[in-house]
């Protein structure tokens, strides 16, 4: 049987590891002995510590946290998030914002628990005929589909009429800040 780079594998002339099958492969000591042993960088950096020991029987070196640099610039970050929370565009949009969803949400809830109620309490009510064959209850429950895109075209139309042009100035604010943190890097 041959390989796609056109060695035999497996029953070819001699002993033939994975590892061999590769040209221009140095060998490493333990592939050398017999024993293929992968080198894998993030394996090394993450288990060490971890009561691991490199080849020669001694516990690896603990990672050095990397992060110092970063937690300097990330608490920087973190205090710009924190102005422009602060700030009164940002509480007016989060205003705008809850000014609307609350009161719809309210009431699409009342809306639908009432028709839930009302369905199991009242079948009576529900199953009395509308015109023909459709009842009160048909007519309830695609209503509560009617209210849910209407409920999702007033949602949209709001937030692109008095939120949207906002929080995008509150966004490239942010990104121009946290840009200036980082050195002017993307």
């Amino acid at each position: 049987m041959q390989s796609s780079n056109g060695r035999p594998r497996g029953g070819g002339s001699g002993h033939e590891s994975p590892a061999e099958n590769h040209e221009g492969h140095d060998l490493t000591p333990a592939e050398a002995t017999g024993k293929v042993r992968y080198h894998d960088p993030w394996y090394d950096a993450l288990a060490s510590g971890w009561g691991e020991s490199d080849a020669a029987g001694v516990p690896a070196l603990e990672v050095p946290a990397a992060r110092r640099e970063d937690e300097v610039r990330a608490m920087r970050a973190a205090d710009v998030y924190r102005e422009v929370q602060r700030s009164a565009a940002f509480q007016e949009v989060r205003g705008r914002y809850l000014r609307f969803v609350v009161p719809a949400t309210v009431v699409f809830f009342t809306w639908y628990v009432a028709y839930v109620v009302t369905a199991t309490t009242a079948p009576g009510f529900m199953a009395r005929p509308v015109a023909g064959a459709v009842n009160v209850g048909m007519v309830a429950g695609l209503g509560q589909f009617l209210t849910t895109f209407l409920l999702t075209w007033a949602y949209a139309r709001h937030a692109r009429l008095r939120r949207d042009r906002a929080a995008l100035e509150l966004r490239w604010d942010t990104q121009e800040l946290t840009r200036g943190i980082r050195g002017g890097t993307s």
